[in-house]
């Protein structure tokens, strides 16, 4: 007996077939839901499941911004359910709360592009909350787009320690300011194409693999960094640029392992894909600019002790890398 009901949470036909009898609700404390769009900021929610408590506190269960439509109104659509209508469009930071203790519900949503997206939301025993985002719902705007992935960016490459350690690593190994920034941005170029590449699904993307290839990336740079201060420079020093775009495909992947499902329609997924790069990009930048300041500020008294400190660098990066890699082992042999 459970054989169906395993296939049913599985398949996107579950959601899509016809109403099942009302005892399947009391086995299974599964309900499925519809969502349909039908107006520019008019939505229709209705249930199948015919034992489901009815939906009257809609004031804490539909987003911000929206109510229900009266039902003299409502009553004119063809399909009967809650109708309610947003003073904006609803957009992936949105949700809907369905007070209830059921286990779960499964909603297909079915955007006015003729966009479908569907998912299981689990209960917590009194309510279950629905995000839009893992139903693929629109941006709402572009400036609220833009702001929303620039700042995911931006955050991302401030608090992602291993991908400013190999940019750290970069600045240790160039010298000059021209091969500088052929450097930053070949590896700006390379972790766009890869991050753009898995985000669109023409890479597959396995964190584990990648994220300790990263790791080791940086163990690669911090022994360079103590070769060089031995005299023995390789393709690394002479083609820092190069190097750096090799890597930087790798760190794309990370990017985009960061990134994961971000829950946008199709048409909103470049548009997400840009401004997520661009912040980045403005936190790299940042970063950056950060060192050079230090850098420029202490020279006079870390210009004598540069040499002195470059191999203490070198080996220091290399050690919180090796732990980093050790710790990102477990992970790649259970992929």
């Amino acid at each position: 007996m459970w054989l169906p009901l395993l296939l049913g949470l599985v398949s996107p036909y579950f959601v899509c077939s016809a109403p099942i009898a009302a005892h399947d609700m009391d086995v299974t404390s599964i309900a499925r839901m519809f969502l349909d769009q039908i107006g520019e900021r008019r939505y229709l929610l209705s249930v199948i499941d015919v034992q489901m408590s009815p939906m009257r506190n809609t004031a804490e269960m539909l987003p911000e911004g929206c109510s229900p439509v009266p039902e003299k109104i409502a009553s004119t659509q063809v399909v009967p359910g809650l109708v309610f209508e947003c003073e904006e469009k609803i957009t992936f930071d949105d949700a809907i709360t369905i007070r209830s203790s059921l286990a779960g519900v499964v909603v297909l949503a079915r955007w006015s592009d003729g966009s479908e997206a569907s998912g299981f939301f689990r209960g917590n025993g009194q309510k279950v909350p629905i995000r839009l985002a893992d139903l693929s719902a629109g941006a709402g705007s572009i400036s609220h787009l833009a702001t929303t992935y620039f700042m995911l960016g931006t955050e991302h490459i401030l608090f992602g320690v291993d991908h400013l350690l190999f940019v750290l690593a970069l600045l240790l190994l160039v010298g000059g300011l021209w091969p500088l920034v052929k450097t930053i941005t070949a590896f700006t170029v390379a972790h766009s194409i890869t991050l753009g590449a898995a985000v669109l699904g023409y890479v597959p993307v396995q964190s584990g693999p990648v994220e300790a290839a990263i790791a080791l990336s940086i163990v690669l740079l911090a022994r360079e960094i103590v070769m060089g201060f031995r005299g023995q420079e390789h393709l690394v020093h002479r083609s820092p640029w190069l190097v750096a775009f090799a890597f930087g495909l790798l760190h794309g992947l990370g990017f985009a392992g960061a990134l994961g499902n971000i829950g946008l329609r199709t048409s909103d997924v470049p548009s997400a894909l840009l401004f997520f790069n661009i912040g980045v990009e403005a936190g790299q930048l940042a970063f950056v600019a950060a060192i050079l300041v230090v850098h420029q500020a202490t020279r006079v008294t870390v210009r004598a002790r540069l040499p002195k400190l470059q191999p203490v660098l070198g080996y220091a990066l290399g050690a919180f890398a090796m732990l980093w890699f050790f710790e990102r082992l477990p992970p790649v042999w259970g992929s």
